[in-house]
């Protein structure tokens, strides 16, 4: 599909098949962010001594993972912009990733475990910087919304797939199979793995970097270009007003929607809620969550992309007003675990493709480079905020209640914000 096609096709179009195949690595690395959520904390902490707490090695090693990313993306972003090397640094970080996520089946201890998971963590996170700055190499900006959304969607109820199959071989492996549960458990990993490499092979087989700020030809020159062109995009960025505004919209609200996903299963464990019944809803999340996204993306396309974004800002202020005042049993949870499915694709995948549409094309990596500071940077302010507001009122309800402070602030760079696109739209028109 060339350029000028994608343009040519309406929003209201089916799929094409570049598309499908862009969408279907969102399916490949989401086992592995599902199985980070629910399976790696257990096994981790089951390789730590009697007194280890898993709660702090487990945030290190979230937070390294967070800052290798942050202070990698500007820089390799930029380099990737140069025509034909968005390919080779997807190639590389998902490579990292899956070898990664086969090594954490060895035999290992805990503190060499947590490493490498780290490093399979950054393998992932950095080949979803160059991922989605693919996004506008595969399609137009009118049909940018619905890509993305159909992304997230079949990202969340794909990952369910191998996620049972994992579950299934840990609680019924031992009996019927005569393993181990740590030989189980090891064995998701590397089912995981293949899972994520086989999903990603309609994507490297099929993509074409379309924008691009140099040819190849040019590429040594580029590259040695790369700081002064960063410093050029951070200068433009400062002057580019609706831009920066969303950006540190999405910051927070971003962190918020974060936090909830991060914090509800512990917040769910303090309530005293059976881990059975918090695993189930983790997948009863992931459910509902793959209609909604691609329903999110249907109404952006209706409603337009900010004021869905908003609608998502908002219905997020209700989900933590929920948890804070209403979450007191398992049914709660359940009704949490729905709600959260409805919103949490939808507005992941929105910013994801609103900001492919506000910024300049052939700096794209660059400028994802930035948007993955914002988003992987926000992944810890609010927990922060959660464990102090906690610590200092002894209420954990108190601390979930200080989310939605992150919310305000959103919503009003949010409403402050003049939308570019539709403006563009209206010069259109």
């Amino acid at each position: 599909m060339s350029e000028s096609t994608a343009a040519a096709l309406p929003a209201s179009a089916r799929l094409t098949a570049r598309e499908k195949k862009w969408i279907v690595y969102d399916v490949g690395n989401s086992a592995f962010v599902l199985l980070s959520t629910a399976v790696i904390p257990i096994y981790a902490k089951s390789l730590m001594p009697a007194d280890g707490n898993i709660v702090s090695a487990w945030g290190y090693a979230q937070t390294i993972a967070s800052l290798v990313i942050a202070l990698l993306m500007p820089l390799l972003g930029s380099i990737a912009d140069v025509q034909g090397m968005k390919i080779k640094f997807f190639l590389g970080f998902f490579g990292t990733g899956v070898v990664m996520c086969c090594a954490m089946a060895l035999p290992l201890t805990w503190l060499p475990f947590l490493i490498i998971y780290v490093l399979a963590t950054i393998g992932l996170n950095g080949s979803l910087t160059f991922y989605d700055s693919m996004l506008i190499d595969t399609t137009s900006n009118e049909r940018m919304d619905k890509v993305s959304s159909h992304g997230y969607g079949w990202g969340y109820v794909g990952s369910t797939i191998p996620f049972i199959a994992c579950i299934a071989l840990i609680f019924g492996g031992p009996s019927l199979l005569g393993w181990s549960t740590t030989a189980c458990t090891r064995a998701a990993f590397i089912i995981t793995a293949i899972w994520w490499v086989a999903f990603t092979i309609p994507l490297i087989t099929s993509y074409t970097q379309v924008h691009y700020r140099a040819t190849r030809d040019h590429a040594a020159e580029a590259v040695r270009g790369t700081f002064t062109e960063l410093a050029g995009t951070l200068r433009k960025l400062v002057k580019n007003k609706p831009l920066w505004m969303f950006m540190i919209a999405f910051f927070f609200y971003i962190d918020a929607v974060n936090t909830v996903i991060s914090m509800s299963t512990s917040y769910g464990t303090q309530l005293g809620i059976d881990s059975t019944q918090l695993v189930v809803a983790l997948l009863v999340t992931q459910f509902v969550a793959f209609p909604c996204a691609i329903i999110y993306g249907r109404l952006a396309g209706r409603f337009g992309c900010k004021p869905m974004i908003m609608a998502a800002v908002v219905a997020y202020m209700g989900i933590v007003f929920f948890a804070t005042f209403f979450l007191k049993s398992a049914v709660e949870f359940w009704i949490l675990a729905i709600l959260v499915g409805m919103f949490q694709g939808g507005i992941q995948a929105l910013s994801r493709s609103y900001y492919g549409k506000i910024i300049p094309k052939e700096h794209a990596n660059e400028y994802y480079g930035l948007y993955d500071i914002f988003g992987k940077t926000a992944s810890i302010l609010g927990t922060f905020l959660v464990a102090t507001t906690t610590t200092l009122t002894g209420n954990a309800s108190l601390g979930v209640l200080s989310i939605a402070i992150l919310l305000v602030v959103a919503l009003v760079f949010l409403t402050l914000q003049k939308d570019p696109t539709r403006t563009a739209a209206a010069r259109t028109a």
